[in-house]
């Protein structure tokens, strides 16, 4: 296990930052208050919003034409809406204006977190039991799965053979080799750091956020956006 820094380099104009995904120069947030899409630029600057009918935003991946988002079952930071099903679902939205186009139910019921595309799958994470699972994008079927060990799977995040995970309760962020699912690299966030909800990488660097939410002893109070770095 090896010992990684966080830098945030802007203050994040998102209240619930729980999904990242670089898409083209533009970084894609979920924020779980509003179940909004938040698209930013370089220097955190808002470019547009986009609503949708996510509820309990968690993962967010771009991929296909299309965003996906992670419904992690009854929303419990903002109030009700009539598109609320309380249904642990990926919903594949509309790039322009937010409206689902189609929507599969988890695999195995229950919630999820982290979401990410590669080469038209999708990868989630899964609870029952926990594992990392490979979706097809056209058939919703399950292509293969592994494993996870972690205490609470989040962020997802591809890198080469690789797939980067999150455990938010524990601090850590761990790699997985895609088809063996053997560890491959492990790093631990300072213990007074950020809890790493979402995870993305841009260019070889990991980027986190903390959504903040929901509240527990030892939280920080403030929900964050910014860089892990790791030797």
């Amino acid at each position: 296990m090896m010992k990684a820094n966080v830098k945030v380099l802007f203050k994040t104009p998102v209240r619930m930052p729980n999904g990242l995904q670089w898409f083209e120069n533009e970084l894609f947030v979920m924020d779980q208050l509003t179940d909004d899409i938040y698209v930013l630029g370089d220097n955190g600057e808002v470019i547009r919003i986009i609503n949708t009918e996510t509820e309990n935003g968690s993962g967010i991946a771009v991929g296909g034409g299309f965003i996906w988002t992670a419904c992690n079952g009854t929303a419990s930071a903002r109030p009700p809406r009539p598109t609320d099903d309380h249904i642990s679902k990926v919903r594949k939205i509309d790039l322009v204006n937010g409206e689902t186009v189609d929507s599969f139910n988890t695999p195995d019921g229950g919630g999820i977190h982290g979401l990410e595309w590669e080469d038209g799958n999708i990868w989630i994470t899964a609870f029952n039991p926990k594992s990392l699972v490979l979706i097809d994008g056209t058939s919703f079927e399950i292509i293969r799965k592994f494993s996870c060990d972690l205490n609470v799977l989040h962020g997802l995040a591809l890198d080469g053979e690789g797939i980067w995970c999150s455990d938010r309760a524990e601090k850590l962020v761990v790699k997985f080799h895609k088809k063996t699912g053997e560890k491959m690299e492990e790093l631990k966030l300072p213990t007074d750091g950020p809890d790493p909800h979402g995870l993305t990488i841009r260019e070889g660097q990991l980027w986190y956020s903390d959504a903040d939410f929901p509240m527990a002893q030892g939280m920080r109070g403030y929900p964050e956006i910014g860089v892990i770095s790791y030797q």
